[in-house]
Order: structure tokens, then sequence, then C-alpha cells
């Protein structure tokens, strides 16, 4: 009934660019790819901001997958059913090349970054149906182990068509690609795992010795891939193996779905647990060297977190800046006080440093700078993704109690913004990871150290921080280390962000994150901001958030 007028509501998040929105990511591929880069990544940018995109995410996370175990006459069917949002979200990705493509381009020539671009741009509409993307993209550089299976393999999880349904490869023109690592007694502990392979010539041979595998996998996301990596036991130890879907004949490869996972987030993904009896696999890899076989896989996806979870913050500080332009509290609009001003600036500062490292990481792949990665990429992993939770509640506080309601998105962000932080390992286990590197592999600490010196001179509490990283860099081989890895890992991320920001940032966005960040100039949480930054420079920290 019209018994009042409405005012002072916040209108729908306008149409916009995700990449030209967004002068950090659009400055880093053009700096680290080119301008036929970015022309392609601003096309994705323009359908990640868009009213179509948005819809097609609420619909994929509001008509959740189904399971059909059994046809209706009873033959087993092992099927997920998917709304056609998510197909629709799955085309996007795929034809915008952000699945294997850039691992059969050139090296050096910003491949990997143009994908991260992508990648990150696309995220903001919808993680979900970014897990087997992301997957896909990682299977192949694992693949690289065996090169007959890479070269029938590659070229299609590298296809730009979205070919959904199980049928055999050859019979298809693009597969994704998914893993089978953990398993309920050991999680991360992949080398508790009891599923068995045994050696057999009973299977059809593509490009190795074939093997039958018998076991549960615990946590298998995207299910309906056409093919997994996963791990499994033999007689010289862990080995990896790829377990197609479907054979080459049109048998159905024994792949039986438990149940799909009632999930915090991610609802439009399917994760399932899977039971193989009798399952055909090829080996990648050597004999018992199957985790770190599949490392390189599980180094790809880690990049993917950091950048899914900068995506995250991109997409919750959208909205945070969005409604303070228009809506109005105690007489003025809230992007004009400054307390507001204080929380959106420090959020801007945390996503435009998330994005910076992983676009950066993105670059070290393409130059195939593995000795930078190797530590970049477990130091981002953890700090990123464990800023994103924190981050995203606090722009869902800018809105208030709207911001706890589902028509907004960002209820949908903040059910999201913990999983990348779970999944590839938790934050402890990336931690130890960084132990690791540091302590042994030196060639990886001397790039890391190279990367930061180069920021050297432009701040005094950036220098100050460089100075002591020897020493924070040699108690990795304490003894006693591990307790206190934590508190290494953010001095070495909070570092490496501070000397990237300072190289490549306006120096209004490095210096008042250098300040805050390693400079004690900021409280415990957003919004703390030393109150020696002028109006001016938050206002310009705004603006540079959500460029319009």
């Amino acid at each position: 009934m019209p018994t009042h007028a409405v005012t002072n509501q916040v209108p729908p998040l306008p149409d916009y660019n995700a990449l030209t929105a967004n002068p950090a990511l659009s400055e880093a591929v053009r700096r680290w790819a080119d301008d036929a880069a970015h022309d392609e990544v601003e096309q994705l940018g323009a359908h990640s901001g868009s009213a179509q995109a948005r819809v097609w995410a609420e619909q994929a996370n509001t008509h959740h997958p189904v399971l059909r175990t059994h046809s209706p006459t009873g033959e087993r069917l092992d099927e997920v059913d998917f709304h056609p949002a998510w197909h629709a979200l799955m085309d996007v990705a795929v034809s915008g090349g952000l699945t294997a493509e850039p691992w059969t381009q050139p090296g050096g020539r910003g491949a990997h970054v143009r994908r991260a671009a992508g990648f990150t741009t696309w995220s903001e509409v919808e993680q979900g149906h970014l897990c087997p993307v992301s997957m896909t993209y990682a299977a192949a550089p694992a693949l690289a182990a065996n090169p007959a299976l890479a070269a029938r393999w590659v070229p299609q999880l590298a296809s730009r068509s979205y070919d959904s349904g199980l049928r055999p490869l050859d019979a298809k023109s693009g597969a994704i690609a998914g893993m089978g690592m953990t398993e309920k007694q050991g999680g991360s502990d992949v080398r508790a795992n009891t599923t068995r392979a045994v050696l057999t010539k009973d299977g059809p041979v593509a490009g190795g010795d074939t093997y039958r595998l018998t076991g549960h996998k615990w946590f298998c996301s995207a299910p309906m891939s056409d093919a997994f990596l996963v791990l499994a036991q033999t007689e010289a130890g862990i080995g990896c193996f790829l377990v197609p879907r479907v054979l080459d004949d049109g048998e159905r490869n024994p792949f039986a779905l438990q149940r799909l996972k009632d999930k915090l987030g991610n609802r439009s993904n399917a994760s399932s647990e899977v039971e193989l009896e009798g399952t055909w696999g090829v080996r990648v890899g050597d004999e018992g060297r199957g985790i770190r076989t599949i490392l390189d896989m599980v180094a790809a996806t880690r990049l993917d977190c950091i950048l899914g979870s900068s995506a995250t913050m991109r997409a919750a500080l959208l909205r945070a800046v969005h409604h303070a332009r228009h809506r109005r509290a105690f007489g003025d609009l809230l992007v004009d006080q400054p307390l507001m001003q204080n929380v959106l600036a420090d959020l801007a500062l945390e996503s435009e440093a998330a994005t910076t490292l992983a676009l950066r990481l993105a670059h070290a792949v393409d130059e195939g700078d593995t000795a930078f990665s190797r530590l970049g990429v477990a130091l981002g992993k953890y700090w990123v993704c464990k800023r994103t939770p924190v981050m995203v509640a606090e722009a869902l506080e800018c809105l208030g109690g709207n911001g706890y309601v589902e028509e907004n998105g960002l209820a949908r962000l903040y059910r999201e913004a913990p999983l990348n932080s779970i999944w590839e390992g938790s934050g402890n286990v990336n931690a130890l990871d960084v132990l690791r590197a540091a302590s042994r592999e030196p060639a990886s600490v001397e790039a890391y150290l190279d990367e930061v010196r180069r920021a050297r001179g432009h701040h005094p509490a950036l220098d100050q921080a460089i100075a002591a990283l020897p020493d924070v860099l040699a108690r990795a081989s304490d003894p006693d280390a591990q307790a206190s890895a934590r508190t290494l890992v953010e001095r070495l991320a909070l570092t490496l962000q501070a000397a990237l920001l300072a190289q490549h940032a306006p120096a209004v966005v490095a210096d008042a994150f250098i300040a805050s960040r390693l400079g004690g100039d900021h409280g415990v949480t957003f919004g703390t901001l030393d109150a020696g930054l002028s109006s001016t420079a938050a206002v310009g920290l705004v603006e540079r958030a959500f460029a319009t």
C-alpha cells in the first residue's frame, strides 16, 4: 500500500567496468602485459560489472547444485545438475581464456598476467564457478610431468569452448579438470591417504602406466569435471594419477558421488564425497613422487586463491563506496564524513595492496621466476586470504543493517570470504610452507630480498623494515620457529606489499600504507589511519578505489 515515500535509499549498483574502475589492476596489466591484454580484459571487465552478470550470480547461488545418483530405472548416474546461470558463468570464464590457455603461450609476454587480471575481474561476479576454472588452469603444469598426457589433455583444457556434459575427451571441444587430494582421516596431511592404486594392464593406455584406484575422497569439488588429478598410495609411495570421468570407449569410469557438501559459502559449486572402486587412472610423474607432482598444481591454485581473495575485497569495497556516495546520515553524505572517509580509505589501501601483490606474482609466472614465486605465493596465500574476511566484514558494516541482507550481495561475499584461506592449505599450512622456503631455499630468499630492496629510500619506515629482514628470515631456522611462524609471515608479507606499492602505486597510496602498516600509525581495526592524513588524501584514496 502507498503508505510512505521511499527516500534516502541507495540505488542498485550501476553497470561499471571491473578493469577500468580499478586503477591498480588496470595499471598492473599495462605494466606487466601489454595494450592488447588490457583491451581483452577490458571487454571482460564490462561484462563483469553488468547487471546481467549479477543476476547470474544470484541465480547460481539461489538454485544450488542437485545430485542425481541414479536414473529413474535404477542405473547409477553420479551426475550433478546445475542451474543455467552456472553454465552461463562458466561459458564466459572459459571463453575469456581463464583456464589453461596461458601455459600454451610463449613465456614472458604477459599471458599469465592477462589471465590473472581476467580472473580477478570475473571473480568479482561470483566465485563458486571459478573453482573448476582454477583447477583447470592449474592442471597443466602438473600434467607437464607426463608429456604424452599433456599433449593430449592440455589443448582441451586450454580451449575457449565450454562444453559441458560427460563424454569421451575426443568427443568434446573443451575440457575441465578437478583434483582429489584430501581424505577423511588426513585432511591436509595427504601422506596419510589410504586410497590404493594397483598397477594394471587391463585399462586403455594413454601415455603411461595404468592403475586401478580404490578409496574415498572427502572433498572433491566440481565432480562434473572431465578429469581429476588424484593422489593414491602405491607400493613405491604416494602417486599422482589422471582419472577421467569417461573412458575413451564411452564407458563411465567408476566414480560414485556419495553426497554433496552443505557449505557455509561457495554454494553454487558442487563439492562432493567420492568413492573410487577399481577406478582407472594413468600415473602422472615419477612413481612414488605424486605429492611433488601435484604441488605444481597446488602452487597455481594458491595463486588463484590470492587473486580470488583480492577480487572479493574489491567487490566488497565497491559496494561500500557506492553506498557511502548515495546515503545521507546526520545531514551529509556518508562519503563526505571524515570518519567514514578514514574507513573507506583504509579499506582501499588493503585492496590495492592485495591486487598489486597478486598481479606481481602472476608476472613472476610469466617470467619463469620460480625463486620469487616460491616464497611470494606462500606469503600471499597466507596474508591476503587471512585479511579478506575482516575486510569484507568492515565493508559490510559501512552499509549498516542493509549490508546484512542478501539483496546487495555483501552477505554472499561474507560467506565466501574465509574459503580461500582454507582451500589449498590453511593458514598454518602456508605459514609452515614459508618457514620451509625461508630456511631451505636460499634462492627464494634472495629473490624476495631483491624485490623489496628495490623500494629502499622511499620511506623511513619501509627502509627500517627492509633492514630488519635478514634477522627476521634467519629466525625461520630456529628450533622454536613454528610457534611464531605467523608473526614472521606477517612481517614478510607486509614488507613485500609495502615495497610493491612504493615501486608502483601513487605516493599517496604507498605512503599511507607504509605509515599505517609498518610505521605504527594504525590501530587494530580498519578506519584508524593516522589523523594527520589529510581529508584531500583520504578523498583521493576513495576516488581511486572506485574510479567512475
